[in-house]
């Protein structure tokens, strides 16, 4: 943990102040931390190989996610676009002591980012990219130029209003251009279907179908925005959104693209999570860009890509040896369902009813 001088001495210059190798604790937040059990884990286990004593806290709206009941502390917080959002999370963070703040989804990077002298003036560091390069990753049109004007292949991109559907080759691909985690995402197979379906869907764009076998690849950039190591992950089964089964495959082509894709971007540091397709032309096309942990990335971990613990290095001002393409290859991820057992008590205490 940062010491109480150091911490004043932050408060006063409005910037964090990285912890030095006598520094033997660490207070880890993990906002809006709903079912991330496996990453509150990995960064105790990353703490513990690196001595640090480690307090996880969590905050989710819902009192009954997982996760929160993992952690050593949790809070129940206001939904993230609430307007006192920022204020109770600036509390916990000065109440609890953070040395670091993890983010976990997608709504809230723009609000941290908007906030990130606040809470660098807590003293904690936040592992969030900059708000232009968030605006972009969250706004599916902007992506589209962004990867168009740095040459990177993506399907094309309209909005609704600009298409005729008399002209489109189906099927096509419709989405919200705000949207996560896969909701709302539809197939149009005709001009029928097309009509039908983008009226269900908020803020609809069209996007060229793409066939072939879909990537995750987690790609970290170090404090200093260099990028360090990239791992495919091959999504072999969803659910909800979410990989429930992946395997680890070294492709250097796609590694090589992934870190020129997010170092154009200038995304970090942390963790971001590109997803793309591979094509039966073996052409990479990219589709999403999300500057932060995706919810398969235990398995880049497991891996050997232990991106928890070069955090943690770093914050810790060491510089971990990190390789490129230091990881386990063809390792596969099988996802089951887990329970976590919580008394009425508990359960009474966290949500003050």
């Amino acid at each position: 943990m940062v010491s109480d001088v150091k911490r004043q001495a932050c408060m006063k210059s409005g910037k964090y102040v990285k912890a030095s190798a006598i520094d033997a604790k660490v207070n880890i937040l993990f906002t809006c931390v709903g079912r991330r059990v496996a990453l509150v884990q990995t960064f105790r286990r990353a703490a513990e190989k690196l001595g640090l004593s480690c307090m996880t806290v969590g905050t989710d709206v819902n009192p009954l996610s997982p996760a929160l009941y993992i952690c050593d502390r949790s809070v129940v917080t206001l939904p993230v676009t609430a307007q006192g959002y920022m204020a109770e999370l600036l509390s916990v963070i000065k109440k609890n002591k953070i040395d670091l703040v993890i983010p976990t989804i997608d709504p809230e990077l723009g609000i941290l980012a908007r906030h990130r002298e606040e809470i660098e003036a807590l003293g904690a560091r936040v592992m969030i990219s900059s708000s232009r390069v968030i605006d972009i990753c969250q706004d599916k049109r902007l992506a589209y130029h962004f990867m168009k004007e740095h040459h990177f292949d993506t399907p094309w991109t309209a909005e609704i209003s600009e298409v005729r559907a008399d002209k489109l080759k189906y099927p096509v691909f419709l989405k919200p251009w705000d949207g996560s985690a896969s909701r709302s995402n539809a197939c149009a197979r005709d001009r029928d279907e097309l009509k039908t379906l983008s009226k269900t869907i908020p803020n609809c764009i069209v996007q060229e179908f793409i066939s072939g076998q879909e990537y995750t690849c987690d790609v970290y950039v170090d404090f200093s925005g260099k990028v360090r190591c990239v791992v495919p992950r091959r999504r072999l089964e969803i659910r909800s959104g979410e990989v429930s089964k992946s395997q680890t495959v070294k492709m250097p082509k796609m590694m090589e693209a992934c870190r020129r894709l997010v170092e154009h971007l200038g995304a970090g540091p942390g963790v971001v999570t590109l997803q793309c397709f591979l094509t039966d032309r073996n052409d990479i096309r990219f589709i999403e860009i999300n500057p932060r942990f995706g919810g398969g990335v235990p398995l880049s971990i497991q891996a050997g890509a232990d991106f928890p613990r070069w955090i943690l290095s770093e914050w810790m001002s060491k510089k971990p040896r990190i390789t490129f393409d230091g990881w386990r290859d063809s390792l596969y991820m099988l996802r089951y369902d887990e329970a976590v057992w919580v008394s009425a008590s508990r359960m009474a205490r966290i949500t003050g009813q």
